[in-house]
């Protein structure tokens, strides 16, 4: 298989193997319509096996702090010209906004319209997050 670089966009690489799909949606990036190309399962040193995602337009802006929620270990790389211009490593978030749902049916989010999601880190190691305004625990 032959995947031929991109001129200008951007490469997430050292996404979770089999967890592109997912990414893309959370980065609210629409597969139907963006230019991109996805390798899935590929062989990784570090990892084993990665999916990497090529995206080619350069008005395509990444958030990293959903993608350092959804796929820490990921880099991006920025490419101009054929040629990466800047390699960025997304962070874990300490606060997110409207990027996942609370599952408890009594928070206030779920009974009153209009409030956002809004969640903290709480534990960094575990990568867990808990909602501001009940404390319930953030699922994926």
């Amino acid at each position: 298989m032959e995947v031929t670089s991109i001129q200008n966009g951007i490469i997430i690489d050292h996404v979770p193997a089999g967890t592109a799909l997912t990414v893309l949606k959370y980065l609210n990036i629409d597969p139907s319509t963006a230019k991109l190309a996805l390798i899935m399962n590929t062989d990784s040193q570090l990892y084993g096996s990665k999916d990497i995602i090529k995206i080619e337009d350069p008005e395509q802006d990444v958030n990293l702090d959903v993608l350092g929620f959804v796929a820490r270990q990921a880099t991006v790389d920025v490419v101009r010209g054929g040629r990466i211009v800047e390699k960025i490593k997304p962070n874990l978030p300490e606060h997110m906004v409207n990027v996942i749902t609370c599952v408890n049916p009594r928070c206030v989010t779920k009974t009153e319209r209009g409030i956002d999601q809004m969640f903290h880190l709480a534990h960094t190691a575990k990568q867990e997050y808990r909602c501001d305004y009940c404390d319930e625990e953030a699922k994926l």
